[in-house]
């Protein structure tokens, strides 16, 4: 059993830190929020009135949070504080920029630092079942996978720091991509009188297939599972669907990689979310194709 402190306890950290309560560890998680702090609680997790009283006695510390700028600003206030030698994973999906400066600064204050990136969404989240895209020094690694194990099925070890978070935006900037290629076939299939199932038995047995095809069909139906059975509920939000792909971008101009379709697919949320639909689903995409939405 570890001493685990989870900073960051919201739709995906609450699930996370409650799956390492049910491993049996000893977990004091903290979050701005008051009703995220009651629901974990409620999960079996101890409550910290701070990061840092959260970061004090803990052998390995969590962090799950909106963006890189939070990330920054947590680690550089828990660091000074966290015992040496501790284990620090941030899981947070944030530019690798940040993901690089804030190992630098658990590294200085002679911590293990990990970016461990996840894909899964909220019930992944729940069910344990994570993919965890991980960046780190071998050591770290080896601390951070069976602590990863225990919120998810795949731990994969992608390279030196910042490199999970490179492989986590690659990898959404693929499904943002196609989604709308999988959401522009369905479109094209009801004007031309070609039922959803049809095109789904072709496709997902064909050179069409994908994850966004037979994992998450953007249409009712062919899928029970997909959030289009349930009136395109998130998943995975179209918000941090953008958000990941302005991430991509960001990482493309900075190096000088050629992303035709990954910046027209953030164009195109980006035009999905300023019509208000950042809270559906990503695939709920597929209506604005169709001319519902805009």
């Amino acid at each position: 059993m570890a001493q685990i402190a989870f900073i960051g306890l919201g739709n995906m950290g609450g699930p996370m830190a409650a799956n390492l309560v049910k491993a049996g560890h000893a977990v004091t998680g903290f979050d701005l929020s008051p009703s995220s702090c009651a629901e974990a609680k409620a999960a079996g997790l101890s409550i910290a009135a701070s990061a840092v009283a959260a970061v004090s006695a803990a052998d390995v510390i969590v962090t799950m949070l909106p963006a890189g700028k939070h990330v920054r600003s947590v680690w550089a206030e828990i660091a000074p504080k966290a015992k040496a030698g501790a284990l620090i994973i941030d899981s947070s999906t944030i530019d690798v920029e940040s993901a690089r400066a804030v190992h630098a600064v658990a590294s200085a204050a002679g911590l293990k630092p990990v970016d461990a990136p996840v894909s899964g969404g909220t019930g992944g989240a729940k069910g344990a079942t994570l993919t965890f895209m991980v960046g780190g020094e071998a050591d770290a690694f080896a601390a951070a996978k069976p602590i990863l194990e225990q919120m998810g099925k795949k731990v994969v070890h992608c390279g030196g720091a910042g490199a999970g978070q490179a492989a986590k935006i690659c990898n959404n900037m693929i499904l943002g991509i196609s989604m709308i290629g999988v959401g522009e076939a369905f479109a094209l299939a009801e004007k031309l009188g070609l039922s959803h199932q049809a095109l789904f038995d072709v496709a997902s047995t064909s050179s069409g297939q994908c994850w966004s095809l037979t994992t998450y069909c953007p249409v009712p139906g062919p899928v029970p599972t997909s959030p289009a059975n349930n009136g395109y509920k998130p998943g995975f939000a179209a918000e941090l669907m953008l958000k990941d792909l302005k991430l991509s971008q960001e990482a493309a101009a900075a190096v000088g990689a050629s992303t035709p379709l990954g910046a027209a697919a953030a164009q195109l949320y980006a035009l999905f979310n300023g019509a208000g639909h950042g809270g559906t689903d990503f695939s709920g995409i597929i209506e604005m194709l169709r001319g519902q939405k805009a």
